[in-house]
């Protein structure tokens, strides 16, 4: 059985991206949730998961005696385990195009990450038209966000086609234009409605809305 470690749903971008992955293709697995707290060395979050991740990270996964990290290296191990279900798209150009894709918000937007970390449950759209007004970068991070999007081949589609290893990648990105009000273009607005209608990603949602825990470090613009 595949076991999944995760951290808070309101909060952990990186674990939201296996998850959906692995509940959207309908692939059984155990969910372990580890309570975020203030991630000092001793603290019970770090404690518990260096008993199962060196790197003292979300998400990790195990399976038959493996332990893989990193949500990138977590969804391509899903995809070489369970090829039937074409995680990535079965189409070549568009399987390059997806890979591409979540490959470049692996590793960049970190302006969007920095400002406008994801926080399901809070409305924060008066702080984004705020970071908006005030930040270039964070307009420049959004637009290529806007375009990526807007190349999809479907305009009422998914990026890559069908949903895929690249949409879980970019759910997140959704969550935060939805909390922060970020401005987006109509067909930006229209995969966003889409991926708004993705049965995991509603479960995600609501179960993140249960949560009602408050972490300090992880809300800059709101208190206790």
């Amino acid at each position: 059985m595949i076991n999944l470690f995760i951290g808070n749903k309101n909060y952990s971008t990186w674990s939201m991206r296996p998850w959906l992955v692995l509940r959207y293709f309908n692939i059984e697995f155990n969910e372990h949730l580890i309570p975020f707290d203030d991630f000092k060395l001793e603290s019970e979050f770090k404690q518990h998961i260096f008993k199962i991740n060196p790197t003292g990270k979300v998400p990790a996964l195990q399976h038959d005696g493996l332990l893989v990290w990193d949500s990138l290296a977590i969804c391509e191990y899903l995809a070489e385990q369970f090829p039937q279900k074409h995680l990535w798209p079965e189409n070549k150009a568009q399987r390059a195009r997806a890979r591409s894709i979540s490959a470049e918000m692996h590793s960049g937007f970190a302006i969007l990450r920095s400002t406008c970390e994801m926080n399901i449950e809070a409305d924060l759209v008066e702080i984004g038209q705020q970071l908006w007004h005030d930040n270039p970068q964070l307009q420049s991070d959004v637009q290529r966000i806007e375009k990526i999007w807007s190349e999809r081949p479907d305009v009422d589609g998914f990026l890559c086609g069908a949903f895929s290893i690249a949409d879980a990648f970019y759910a997140p990105v959704v969550m935060r234009f939805v909390s922060y009000g970020l401005p987006t273009t109509e067909l930006s607005q229209g995969y966003i409605e889409k991926m708004l209608q993705v049965p995991v990603l509603q479960q995600w949602i609501q179960e993140a809305k249960q949560e009602h825990m408050f972490v300090e470090c992880e809300e800059p613009y709101r208190s206790k």
